[in-house]
């Protein structure tokens, strides 16, 4: 651990009264700091050429004003990681969880060869912020004038970076990625109009979102099209080769996608993702698995999770075996449409 990381991780360590936990509102606005995501950088003139022959999305067009979500395949079409990405100077920067960031850094570099390109850890000199609600805007007047307007823009300045991911509960959502210095003097700021709250109350936001993340019990369990990647715009079927894209494509263009992701609760807390799921209706078997959990209430989670589509239109769906807890499922902020953003877009 760095000493930046770690002057970051005793800064929290000494505010951790502000913390505030428990269920949020709908109405609450708030500010998380997000530990458990790390950041790579990637420099150098083949950077972005690179990278485009790595991931399901295009990185070549990425402009400066955007960030984008990402995957990375093994050859079977099987996702190794998701990634959120966007551009920084002369950086390219790829967010993940901080548990797979050491493997998957190692991973790719793997495969730069001649390619003049660089991969650094840069969780050690940035720190991230999740901040969500109709407050925001003025708890960020201070260092940002205006937000981004829309999902997935993106604005920089002497602050640092801040982004809008996508919307959870009808509120909007960012990001602000900043040097240790400049998170520790916002902190206390923020913190007057923000509830202080920890990583999981964002990890939860992201479910409801129905952002999908891969972690280290999910490696290679799903093809993007499993997780509704690209209805959430994290694979661009016009780009050039990648690992796994030819099975990729042909999960998109020949058949029915027979298995999505979707939203639920249970009456269950501490899930582990890739955790099964039964149904009534064929018990011996699992049609499903949970891509992420996280508490939402004292004895209550939210899910995302992959199944079968033909199980939820017979019987009742279960956690771990065809006995235990009954899921009960909510609607997705998106529609699991059969054509995806970039076909609707072509």
């Amino acid at each position: 651990m760095t000493e930046t990381t770690t002057t970051w991780l005793d800064f929290l360590q000494q505010h951790s009264s502000d913390l505030q936990h428990g269920a949020i509102g709908a109405s609450d606005s708030f500010v998380a700091p997000l530990t458990d995501l790390g950041l790579i950088a990637l420099t150098g003139e083949d950077a972005a050429s690179f990278l485009h022959t790595q991931l399901t999305n295009d990185v070549q067009h990425l402009s400066t004003g955007e960030a984008r979500l990402a995957g990375y395949c093994s050859p079977k079409g099987r996702l190794l990681a998701t990634f959120l990405m966007w551009k920084s100077g002369d950086s390219l920067l790829l967010q993940l969880p901080r548990t797979l960031q050491a493997s998957i850094q190692k991973r790719l570099q793997m495969f730069v060869m001649r390619a003049k390109a660089k991969l650094a850890d840069a969780s050690e000199t940035q720190v991230a912020l999740g901040l969500a609600g109709d407050a925001v805007a003025d708890a960020l007047a201070p260092w940002f004038a205006a937000l981004p307007a829309a999902p997935y823009a993106k604005i920089d300045n002497q602050h640092g970076t801040l982004i809008r991911v996508a919307n959870a509960n009808g509120k909007a959502r960012y990001q602000w990625i900043a040097t240790v210095a400049t998170a520790t003097m916002a902190w206390p700021v923020l913190t007057q109009s923000l509830r202080a709250v920890g990583s999981g109350t964002w990890r939860l936001t992201e479910i409801q979102a129905g952002i999908p993340h891969i972690t280290a019990p999910t490696q290679e369990q799903f093809v993007p099209q499993m997780i509704n990647f690209e209805l959430i715009g994290g694979v661009n079927f016009k780009k050039g080769c990648y690992p796994g894209q030819e099975i990729v494509a042909r999960s998109q263009y020949l058949g029915k996608v027979k298995r999505r992701a979707v939203l639920a609760r249970v009456d269950a807390v501490e899930i582990a993702a890739a955790t099964e799921v039964f149904s009534s209706a064929d018990p011996e078997q699992p049609c499903g698995m949970i891509i992420n959990a996280e508490a939402s209430g004292t004895q209550r989670s939210s899910c995302l999770l992959e199944i079968k589509l033909a199980a939820l239109e017979h019987g009742t769906v279960h956690l771990g075996s065809a006995h235990g807890p009954q899921l009960s499922f909510e609607p997705l902020p998106y529609l699991l449409s059969e054509l995806s953003a970039a076909e609707e877009s072509a």
